[in-house]
């Protein structure tokens, strides 16, 4: 079963510390790239979650937000950094001292000083721990997301697969007739000169022609990459690349038929498979 690369995931936690919020959001890359943002009480859990997130997911950007708001038993009193704001005053009273018109400073402005109050000691482990059950339950919730996405994207690719190979099909029923209309067109055009034609040159310019518009090689290959495609949708891992090169091989066997088109009929067709093909390449590259 295939997954997609886009999700999204919120959990939240509302304790005696506070409200915890980890919100998750993924969506396409080449590779696995995973950001952070957190409180800096929290930020020596980012190498385990990071080795967390890596255990589940295959390629994606990750990005995960940590909020939180602290509960009243987390609010302390404001502890002021006597010595310190001693020393601010002192240099206030300094420098008021060499100016003819000194501006006042208030108390909110000393208080703002950098290191004029004092952070109460508190032990992050709950926190932290916190943070860890938090996480990975959202890592679950959005695991199951792109699940969700990628069973959505597979049911399109194999419409559209089938789509390709009804189209492959019709294009063979219809080759021996496109034959038989190449030679209908010689010899209208040699009766309509009043020119009578060797029957064996006929046949040897027949036969050459016939191996120019030969198509049955691309659509072989088209027939194979559509059983290869269904193959690649049932395995349990991530197959976006595999899926992404096997896309260029349809487009290249495209190209070719529509080159080799001498009808009208099969020239619709290769285009149809383009659409087709570029339609399933866009929803390939969502794919992990």
């Amino acid at each position: 079963m295939i997954r997609s690369m886009t999700g999204y995931a919120r959990r939240e936690d509302r304790g005696e510390l506070g409200l915890l919020i980890c919100e998750l959001r993924s969506v396409n890359h080449r590779y696995l790239e995973i950001y952070f943002r957190m409180p800096e009480e929290l930020r020596p859990l980012e190498p385990a979650l990071r080795k967390q997130a890596a255990e589940h997911l295959g390629r994606g950007k990750l990005e995960c937000h940590f909020t939180f708001r602290p509960g009243p038993g987390m609010l302390a009193e404001v502890v002021v950094n006597e010595p310190l704001v001693d020393a601010v005053l002192a240099a206030v009273r300094s420098v008021e001292h060499r100016m003819n018109n000194p501006a006042r400073v208030d108390a909110l402005s000393v208080l703002s000083w950098p290191g004029a109050t004092l952070e109460p000691e508190t032990d992050p482990g709950p926190l932290r721990e916190q943070a860890r059950v938090l996480f990975a339950a959202a890592l679950e919730d959005l695991v199951a997301a792109r699940r969700r996405e990628g069973e959505r994207l597979q049911a399109q690719l194999e419409q559209r697969c089938a789509a390709i190979a009804e189209l492959v099909g019709r294009v063979r029923l219809r080759r021996p007739e496109v034959l038989r209309a190449v030679r209908s067109r010689w010899e209208t055009r040699l009766r309509e000169l009043d020119v009578q034609a060797d029957p064996a040159r006929l046949e040897q310019e027949l036969a050459i022609a016939a191996q120019r518009l030969d198509v049955d090689e691309e659509l072989d290959r088209l027939e194979s990459h559509c059983q290869e495609f269904r193959a690649i949708l049932g395995r349990d891992e991530p197959v976006g690349r595999r899926m992404d090169f096997l896309m260029q091989e349809f487009n290249r066997e495209a190209n070719t038929l529509a080159s080799k088109a001498a009808d009208i009929e099969t020239t619709q067709a290769a285009v149809e498979l383009k659409v087709l093909i570029e339609q399933m390449r866009e929803q390939v590259q969502n794919i992990e």
